[in-house]
């Protein structure tokens, strides 16, 4: 298992190397000197676990910095440990109100850093393991329509301020409650199961995203993605299915289960919405779906 990362954030070196020292035969080590740098790593890719985070800092101090993290969706949930020299009550009531999970004067006696960075990183991650399991279908084991919602606005936010292009994909099992009624639906939820392992299996960038949208509906997002790549995707997804060979008796399309597929690609805007985006999407699968089924059709968002 992967170990857990730390952010340490602090203006004096030595401070720096005593905690990191301290922490890092148990944990992942991350450093920032300054708050601007604080937040760039708190964002990153490889998010961290709990930030170990001094108050007295030029440019931006601790509080700024909290703030800030606490207003920001993508490091909202990453705990804050503050470790400093202001310990007034005041201080630490203002701390703490800020959003930190705790508050540590320093001078620090190490193993009681030790004890509470082992406590908090406890807490991490027992959340993550709850919210992981409250993301997922409990059918189809892949991420449920709540956290494609979450991560669908992340991606919007990131690509609005990027000025990096998105696409979000709609997909429909093709006369799924045909086969239903054909083979049962012990033999339904095994087709969805199949069909999620196989869109899954064939999205395989970092960042791209499968999700079961509803019922026999499953959704999609390629960020970084414009509409020639997604094109390449979207019929990849929807040979992907119908490899898989499922018969399906019952359908005026195929004899085997089949997949139709529409996107919307473009680069979203602060001022457009994303809702308009799924819409445009979702227009796309009901072309798809006109034209005979077992097809990708797509087109620009429009933002």
């Amino acid at each position: 298992m992967r170990k857990q990362l730390i952010l340490i954030v602090d203006d004096t070196p030595v401070n720096i190397q005593v905690l990191a020292e301290t922490l890092s035969e148990e944990y992942r080590i991350k450093v920032a000197s300054s708050g601007p740098t604080a937040l760039e790593l708190a964002a990153s890719a490889d998010k961290p676990d709990l930030i170990l985070l001094d108050v007295m800092m030029p440019e931006m101090d601790g509080y700024e910095v909290c703030r800030r993290l606490k207003e920001d969706g993508e490091t909202r949930e990453i705990p804050v440990i503050f470790v400093t020299a202001k310990g007034d009550f005041a201080d630490e009531e203002r701390g703490l109100s800020l959003g930190a999970v705790d508050y540590v004067v320093k001078p620090f006696y190490l193993p009681i850093i030790r004890a509470r960075v082992h406590t908090h990183m406890h807490l991490k991650l027992k959340t993550d393991m709850l919210e992981s399991l409250a993301s997922l279908d409990g059918l189809t084991n892949i991420p449920n329509r709540r956290r494609f919602d979450e991560a669908l606005t992340l991606e919007w936010k990131r690509c609005s301020r990027s000025g990096t292009p998105l696409t979000v994909v709609m997909m429909d099992i093709d006369h799924f409650k045909a086969f239903n009624d054909r083979y049962g639906h012990g033999a339904g939820d095994l087709c969805l199961r199949q069909v999620a392992a196989a869109l899954t299996e064939h999205l395989n960038r970092p960042g791209d995203m499968a999700a079961r949208y509803g019922g026999e509906e499953f959704a999609a997002i390629l960020p970084d993605t414009e509409q020639d790549g997604a094109q390449l995707i979207g019929e990849r997804l929807r040979l992907a299915v119908e490899s898989l060979a499922i018969p399906h008796g019952a359908s005026n399309t195929s004899d085997r289960v089949t997949l139709s597929v529409g996107f919307a690609s473009g680069v979203p805007s602060m001022s457009g919405r994303m809702e308009d985006f799924l819409a445009a999407a979702d227009r796309m699968l009901y072309e798809a779906k006109e034209a005979g089924r077992n097809l990708v059709r797509g087109g620009a968002a429009g933002q």
